[in-house]
């Protein structure tokens, strides 16, 4: 019998695995992303990047209408949902973060739950729940291609630094592993992956859909830390969703886009792919059940929950010895990072950057003794003591830091006027997969959020659908909650309503 080649095997995977497949511990953690996907979308759609997104999608129109998060009365095309719930996921960067580095959930689920509506059979809760596990499943499988893939970019050009763009300019060689930000190239096709199952394509359907989805893969890190940002995610399930609807057609694609270098592998250096393991075999397993993810508790990029750790530890022992803390005698503060130009950003000009900067993060956690959604507003990131603080920072990047979520520390150091110091290291934050939210905090975190959008039995309604969606008749369910707001949206900063 002849082997299959990595393409193929993807597609017979996808096609091929069943409800009987779902272990309890990829049930257990696919639920718990998707509460907390759910979460912050529903946060999100406060956000100006998505109003900018919603009133850009409203230009489109469709026999098919989705729904969209938060809003009882908007519906878009399916692809159109699909984005603007996919921008609204990722608009805070709020969202789950996986490694080998991605944000695996926001890909994904608004691309289902979109198209679960416009289907003329509702789907059942099991069968999202597979698509999504499925979904998940291929963009782990693709993550593991490549041992660059497991960091986060070490040198990459802070696009608003003038000397990098002379550096950009001069330099045309390459300064990172990788240069895209990783859910646009993983992402857009564990949304494709996850529709082709929800859609019941062929084994030869569901390659030909991975390779559609394959030419709208990839996204400029350049672009990290802007309002762009959370557009990779909206544009990574629209794509995949169209990919698959495409593949439905008759749309073909290369049928080795996965075997090839000049494939799917144009994206990494050292690229080395796998077959995907026959569902029917004892070989599967899911990568969710060994690796899981980390649910975030500020809104920010993963890297600065232990550069906030740190700082509200240093902070507490110092205020133990003094007896007090008094932010206006600090001489120095000194940060140890993993060396990741992207997330070094010293004087924040916006939200988008300051989610992105170790050093705001870190002086708003030593200012306030905290960093909340609040945290990021233009005002609170203006304040002058928070700029007097930033002044006094200073960077180091130590050798044994690896740029990996996975081995990544941060130590925080505080220098006073009168010689008194105070330093704390954070090796594993609340809330990384080696210290996962309790079951309790994961459902605060998804009421804080959903609450700010939905009346109380919509908040309640998504909590207990997701808590059973395996037995759930249809998925509808899980949609006709996500549409029950309460007031008129709430504005906080930054955000400007249709």
């Amino acid at each position: 019998m002849l082997r299959k080649g990595i393409t193929q095997s993807f597609g017979a995977a996808v096609h091929a695995l069943g409800a009987s497949h779902l272990t309890d511990g990829a049930v257990a953690r696919s639920k718990r992303m998707m509460l907390d996907s759910l979460g912050v979308g529903l946060l999100g759609t406060r956000t100006d990047v998505f109003n900018k997104a919603l009133r850009y999608s409203q230009t489109f129109v469709s026999k098919e209408r989705s729904s969209v998060w938060g809003r009882s009365d908007i519906r878009l095309p399916p692809h159109y949902a699909a984005f603007v719930n996919g921008v609204a996921v990722h608009s805070m960067d709020f969202d789950d973060t996986w490694h080998p580095a991605t944000h695996p959930s926001g890909a994904v689920l608004p691309a289902l739950l979109a198209l679960a509506e416009a289907l003329p059979r509702r789907p059942s809760g099991r069968e999202l729940l597979l698509a999504f596990n499925v979904g998940i499943e291929v963009q782990g499988r693709l993550l593991r291609f490549s041992k660059e893939a497991c960091n986060i970019p070490e040198r990459w050009c802070n696009p608003f630094s003038q000397l990098s763009r002379r550096q950009a300019v001069t330099n045309r060689g390459p300064c990172c592993p990788f240069r895209f930000h990783p859910p646009s190239v993983v992402g857009v096709m564990g949304s494709a992956a996850a529709s082709a199952k929800l859609l019941n394509l062929s084994p030869a359907q569901c390659g030909h859909a991975l390779a559609i989805a394959a030419s709208s893969a990839g996204a400029p890190l350049a672009n990290t830390a802007t309002q762009t940002k959370p557009l990779h995610i909206g544009n990574a399930a629209r794509r995949g969703l169209e990919a698959a609807q495409l593949a439905e057609l008759g749309l073909e694609g290369n049928p080795a886009v996965l075997d090839l270098d000049c494939g799917f592998g144009v994206y990494y250096k050292d690229y080395s792919p796998s077959p995907m393991a026959d569902a029917a075999s004892s070989g599967f397993r899911w990568i969710l059940e060994d690796q899981d993810v980390a649910i975030k508790r500020i809104p920010a990029h993963l890297g600065m929950h232990w550069v906030v750790d740190a700082a509200l530890e240093a902070r507490a022992k110092l205020e133990s010895t003094c007896g007090g803390l008094d932010l206006g005698q600090i001489r120095r503060v000194t940060l140890r990072v993993p060396p990741s130009k992207y997330i070094n950003c010293p004087l924040p000009a916006s939200e988008h950057q300051a989610r992105h900067s170790f050093q705001f993060n870190g002086c708003s956690a030593l200012l306030d003794n905290k960093v909340t959604v609040a945290s990021f507003s233009e005002a609170q990131i203006q304040r002058p003591a928070l700029q007097e603080l930033l002044s006094k920072v200073k960077v180091e990047t130590p050798e044994d830091n690896h740029p990996s979520f996975n081995q990544m520390y941060c130590e925080v150091e505080i220098e006073t006027q009168q010689g008194q110091s105070s330093a704390a290291r954070c090796d594993t934050f609340y809330g990384h997969w080696r210290k996962p939210l309790s079951h309790r905090d994961l459902v605060d975190k998804f009421r804080a959020n959903a609450s700010s959008v939905l009346c109380a039995e919509g908040v309640e309604g998504v909590i207990d659908v997701i808590g059973s969606i395996e037995n759930e008749s249809e998925c509808a369910t899980l949609s006709s909650y996500l549409r029950m707001t309460s007031t008129p949206p709430k504005q906080f900063y930054g955000t400007r309503l249709v």
